[in-house]
């Protein structure tokens, strides 16, 4: 059996925006950080794509930092919208929650000006065409994938299987997140209203377990390994700090079936202590990186790092008997 992908993705974005609130700037020291992924990356040959968004494109220490890792083509970047701090700005009438509003929310006149912005700004500033994208938190519909299309993205790395989101709100409480919990594990194209243009759909690598071996010896233990046997267990190549065994499993699996990649994700603010909920200290981070070189050493005899674009090609190369020319 030959080597399978590997991609690496990145949510390229701004300082733990997990806790962020309307009115509050939004930093990004976590640009300062992603020199040490990308290192560890270089060392195993994986070629990690940088969804990248606003806040981030505007850096200029970002810019610098990237480029020469585009130039030497040891990464991609991607584009990610978020559309609360996304020029041009739009105040949305029926707001009224207090969170961060979907693209999804706004007319289709601003939809569209939001990803043309983004979109000429990241190719501008980094000189690279972008074709690979990841919405913000992960909500897509038919006008945000036609969009897409136009702007002339191949890819899109939104889709979640097994994943609903419906918890999640945007602006005001009706508007809700995507559910796709029976969306496909595997690639698949998504075509445009009239039929004459397309964009790959990536999904990222989650599968659902119903049974699977965790610690037992805590009454909590005990209990939650109980859920996981009667609902199931959603399992994301993600790194959480706790979940290794977990993710190497995955890997395993996924190795055996017929699925041509992994996909693997993470957010840069996550590579810095305090700059997310789940990494709140040095030692944290330092956990998170063991647990990453050991993920990433264990799956190099099997698989090929490859950016987004770079699968992409090779993908439709093989099912389509035909290259795209990025240039």
């Amino acid at each position: 059996m030959g080597k399978k992908s590997f991609l690496i993705t990145v949510d390229t974005e701004g300082d733990n925006l997990w806790a962020w609130k309307p009115g509050v700037k939004i930093t990004t020291e976590n640009e300062s950080f992603l020199n040490r992924f990308q290192c560890l990356c270089n060392k195993y040959g994986y070629k990690p794509t940088y969804f990248t968004n606003y806040e981030m494109a505007v850096s200029d220490n970002f810019n610098r930092f990237i480029k020469p890792y585009l130039k030497s083509q040891q990464c991609e970047i991607g584009m990610h919208l978020h559309a609360w701090n996304s020029p041009p700005e739009y105040f949305l009438k029926n707001a009224n929650n207090g969170g961060q509003p979907f693209l999804i929310e706004y007319p289709y006149e601003i939809m569209e000006q939001k990803i043309k912005y983004v979109t000429d700004l990241l190719e501008n500033r980094l000189e690279e065409k972008i074709v690979s994208h990841r919405a913000g938190r992960w909500v897509l519909n038919k006008e945000y994938t036609e969009l897409l299309i136009k702007y002339g993205y191949l890819t899109d790395c939104s889709v979640t299987p097994h994943i609903n989101w419906k918890a999640a709100k945007g602006s005001n409480k009706i508007v809700k997140g995507n559910n796709y919990k029976k969306y496909s594990e595997e690639p698949y194209w998504v075509f445009n209203k009239d039929q004459t243009g397309k964009i790959l759909e990536i999904p990222m690598t989650i599968r659902e377990k119903f049974v699977y071996a965790i610690d037992k010896k805590t009454i909590k233990g005990a209990l939650k390994a109980g859920r996981d046997l009667v609902l199931g267990k959603k399992i994301w190549l993600r790194p959480n700090g706790k979940n290794l065994i977990e993710m190497k499993g995955l890997v395993d699996e996924i190795y055996l079936t017929d699925t041509e990649y992994i996909m693997f994700m993470i957010h840069s603010s996550e590579l810095m202590p305090g700059g997310s909920p789940y990494f709140r200290d040095r030692e944290s981070i330092e956990k998170l990186y063991q647990d990453m070189e050991d993920l990433f050493q264990y799956i190099r005899d099997r698989y090929l790092g490859e950016t987004v674009k770079g699968f992409f090609n090779r993908w439709v190369g093989k099912y389509e008997n035909r290259n795209i020319d990025f240039s």
